[in-house]
C-alpha cells in the first residue's frame, strides 16, 4: 500500500498524464484549490480537471517537491510549476503547497494552495 509520501511523489510525476494522476485518488477522493475556488471528486471529474490544465498550459509539470511534514498518511509539501499559457504566451511560474490525506493506498483529499496574483497575471490577456 503506497503511503502518503509515495502518493504525492507519484501524482506530481504523472501530473502530464492525467489518467494516470487522476487513478491515484479514491473513487471519492477530492482534489481542491480552494484560493481559487476550484475543485474536482473522484478519478473521472480529476482527470478532466487535469486534462483542462493541460489543454491552457500545455508543457505544465511539477518540479521536485521539498517535504515538510511527513507520516504514513499525510503529507505536507511544497513543489513549483513554470510553463508557457498557451493563450498569452506568458509564463505561469507558481509555487504550491500541498496537504494530502491518503486512505487504503489512494488519495483521499489532496488541498492545494497557490499565489492567486501570478496565476491571474499569467492567464490574463493584455
Amino acid at each position: 500500500m503506497k503511503t502518503a509520501t509515495e502518493l504525492l511523489l507519484a501524482y506530481l510525476s504523472n501530473i502530464r498524464t492525467p489518467a494516470i494522476a487522476a487513478s491515484l485518488f479514491a473513487e471519492d477522493g477530492i482534489l481542491e484549490l480552494p484560493t481559487i475556488k476550484a475543485s474536482a471528486q473522484g478519478p473521472v471529474a480529476i482527470e478532466k480537471f487535469i486534462a483542462g490544465l493541460l489543454a491552457k498550459v500545455p508543457d505544465f509539470e511539477f518540479k521536485q517537491p521539498t517535504f515538510w511534514i511527513e507520516t504514513s498518511d499525510k503529507v505536507f509539501a511544497e513543489y513549483g510549476a513554470e510553463a508557457q499559457v498557451a493563450d498569452t504566451g506568458k509564463t505561469y511560474k507558481q509555487v504550491y503547497a500541498g496537504v494530502l490525506i491518503a486512505e487504503g493506498g489512494k488519495i483521499k483529499r489532496l488541498r492545494e494552495a497557490l499565489d492567486t496574483a501570478a496565476a491571474a497575471a499569467a492567464f490574463r490577456k493584455d
